[in-house]
């Protein structure tokens, strides 16, 4: 028996590859574990209606931490194509199974870091060090949504909201709604959690990014709430920046900022911009964490024309395992590991296509291993 447990999920598509390759360089690091794997993704909403099966919600609960791969998901309408013939029809709705179980598990931080590793060819600069941090459970992404908008709802809209007049003589059939709800619980706890790792690794900055000029009052209650959380942390200031401004300044002078944190959509946007500096989605490891779980996955998609290909990257799902290292406090395993990433990244000599190299995923993973 390991000391920790911990619930492996591949997914779809080139997740099952990168899972292969953090695999490789688990067994190598020689972590006292035992794995679980568990049925997630797009086989599973096709046979049976739900891409995140109950019994893997149950695997989960018996687990310290999960390691995820990739998943497939598409738009509504696609989905309840590909629903097997006998599933159509029966009010099955597809809903992402990340998203979900940052839900379940009141996974609130989501923790990006994206730096740019010494001799990584497609780094923007090479002295980028940005970590995103960004609430994971409500904003746009709540799931609270209507299409058609309801007659009462319209109705109750109208009579509490003066803009909604101009949506009067628009039938219900053609409005969609969807709700943006944010709590000051969480604006505060993610704010908390973006100072406190700056303050433990030395960044000097924390940046707020919304937009509340505009978004006055999900947007307002954010920076209220970070404002009052700054003044905790005395020897950090607190930068404030709007959304489609940070995307220019982040082109403009990266190097400038340290520690971002901003709501749901927001955060998810200006995390996908930083991964680019520093070489793209092969490059980008995020953890969701919450009270008493964590779930640790690369930002790519599923990539389905190179499933079992073994092409794609397999640094973002190593760096994910990083992650997993710091949160389970194998802080000498992380070290290693983080030194042998970089140390292959600077060598040069094994590198996927992405970076102008000819290895494979596993052939990547392999040399990282060796250095370990």
């Amino acid at each position: 028996m390991g000391k920790y447990k911990i619930a492996w999920l591949e997914g779809d598509g080139v997740g099952k590859d990168v899972m292969h390759a953090a695999r490789i360089v688990l067994d190598a690091i020689k972590l006292d574990a035992e794995y679980f794997p568990g049925d997630v993704g797009w086989e599973f909403w096709v046979n049976e209606g739900n891409p995140l099966p109950d019994r893997t919600i149950d695997l989960l609960k018996k687990c310290d931490c999960c390691l995820f791969g990739a998943i497939t998901s598409k738009p509504k309408e696609e989905a309840d194509k590909e629903l097997k013939d006998e599933l159509r029809g029966k009010g099955y709705i597809y809903f992402s199974p990340i998203v979900r179980l940052r839900q379940e598990f009141n996974l609130h931080t989501n923790l990006r870091p994206c730096k740019a590793f010494p001799g990584n060819p497609l780094n923007y600069r090479d002295d980028i060090d940005l970590v995103v941090f960004r609430e994971n459970t409500e904003g746009l992404y709540s799931g609270v949504e209507f299409h058609p908008l309801p007659e009462e709802l319209k109705k109750l809209l109208l009579e509490i909201h003066p803009k909604m007049s101009r949506f009067r003589n628009v039938s219900c059939d053609d409005i969609a709604l969807s709700c943006r709800i944010f709590t000051r619980k969480a604006c505060q706890t993610i704010t908390r959690q973006a100072f406190e790792y700056a303050k433990k690794y030395g960044y000097k900055s924390v940046t707020v990014v919304e937009k509340p000029n505009v978004l006055r009052e999900t947007s307002g209650l954010m920076v209220r709430e970070a404002r009052k959380i700054a003044r905790e942390y005395p020897g950090i200031e607190l930068w404030e920046t709007n959304i489609d401004a940070m995307c220019m300044w982040l082109i403009k002078n990266p190097q400038d900022y340290g520690v971002l944190v901003s709501t749901n959509m927001f955060g998810d946007i200006i995390s996908d911009l930083c991964a680019q500096l520093v070489g793209g989605l092969g490059f980008a490891s995020s953890g969701n964490i919450g009270d008493n779980f964590a779930i640790f996955e690369p930002t790519h998609g599923s990539a389905p024309k190179y499933a079992g290909m073994y092409k794609v990257n397999p640094i973002a799902m190593l760096l994910a395992t990083k992650l997993m290292l710091d949160y389970l406090n194998e802080t000498e395993k992380s070290q290693r590991l983080i030194n042998a990433i970089s140390t292959v990244i600077k060598e040069g000599k094994v590198r996927t296509y992405d970076m102008g190299g000819t290895n494979t995923t596993l052939e990547v993973a392999e040399e990282i291993a060796r250095k370990l």
